[in-house]
């Protein structure tokens, strides 16, 4: 009985020291919250004064918009070109060369802050383009080679790497700017410059007339079709002794003339759209200047300094405070 009394003692003594632990944590958190109210109420004036001063610098370079121009570009047969001259921008960027920009036609070059290209990812346009029957050949090998780099691979870093990445066919380049820009001052003078190489001014003219042989050979293919389908249709009518009648669907050799005519019509249709793309080497498809950049901490400087001006006061005036009261134990 001795032992169980003594052992309902030691409980209650427990016991009560946690309750007593707990009621001074309490107090003590309770303590904190009154020092802490008591030094917001003593450092009031000092705060006001940090979130205005934070807020009203916050507003003056939120006002220093940043601005992003995007151009969406489609070289014809000079990717690696086009990449290569991109990199001797950003070079000549970071050097801060305004005689080279002053050389291509942009003399406010100040105002460009970063200039990238990256591929515009699609995969299925890369292996399944059917606006040209001249190039079947080339998406199935397309379709082949992304097959085979899949099997050892990850299917997403086989799309989104370098070598697979440039044989897309549009890709997009972005100018980043500190204020707004002017398609003449900037943007035309740039895509002037990438248009500017003799090599491949003259890849881009044999291209154009090898496009127009090709069209005109076409084109005096379908006459030729027309004329025996013409033929063929009043053979068919005198023998069938039938005046309307001008097709016959079990007629194997005017169904292949048919055939012929459809895939002619498909591919000089192609050939007038690759024209349209290869007036330049690099053809923009479109541009859409001066979008606002929001991201990171554009825009939200007026937030954020305020919060930081005030959260420094505040650490180092509890530092400040820590300091002291261990100097006073330490003396």
């Amino acid at each position: 009985m001795s032992t169980n009394s003594q052992n309902n003692d030691n409980q209650e003594i427990d016991l009560s020291d946690i309750s007593k632990k707990i009621g001074g944590l309490y107090d003590a958190v309770l303590m904190s919250i009154f020092n802490m109210l008591l030094f917001f109420k003593r450092k009031a004036l000092i705060l006001v004064l940090l979130f205005i001063i934070g807020a009203g610098l916050g507003y003056f370079l939120d006002s220093n918009k940043n601005y992003d121009s995007q151009i969406i570009v489609a070289p014809s047969g000079g990717v690696d070109y086009l990449y290569s001259k991109i990199d001797l921008i950003k070079s000549r960027l970071s050097e801060k060369d305004q005689t080279f920009f002053k050389s291509i036609g942009i003399n406010n070059s100040d105002k460009i802050q970063n200039i990238k290209i990256e591929p515009i990812v699609d995969l299925y346009n890369f292996v399944n383009n059917n606006t040209a029957i001249a190039s079947n050949a080339q998406n199935t090998q397309n379709f082949e080679v992304i097959k085979l780099l899949a099997e050892s691979n990850d299917i997403n870093k086989v799309i989104e790497d370098e070598l697979t990445s440039k044989n897309y066919p549009y890709h997009s380049l972005l100018i980043s700017s500190s204020g707004r820009i002017e398609s003449d001052d900037i943007i035309k003078p740039l895509l002037k410059y990438l248009n500017t190489d003799d090599y491949m001014s003259q890849i881009s003219k044999i291209n154009k007339e090898n496009i127009l042989i090709k069209m005109k050979k076409n084109e005096e293919e379908i006459v030729q079709i027309d004329s025996i389908i013409s033929v063929i249709s009043k053979n068919i009518s005198k023998n069938n002794k039938s005046n309307n009648l001008i097709y016959n669907n079990e007629n194997s050799e005017i169904n292949a003339m048919f055939e012929l005519k459809n895939k002619l019509i498909s591919e000089i249709a192609s050939q007038k759209i690759q024209l349209v793309k290869i007036e330049s080497f690099i053809k923009d498809i479109s541009i859409t200047p001066n979008i606002i950049n929001n991201k990171g901490t554009n825009g939200k400087m007026k937030l954020i300094l305020p919060i930081l001006f005030i959260s420094l006061f505040v650490l180092i005036s509890l530092f400040l405070a820590f300091y002291k009261n261990q100097s006073t134990k330490t003396k």
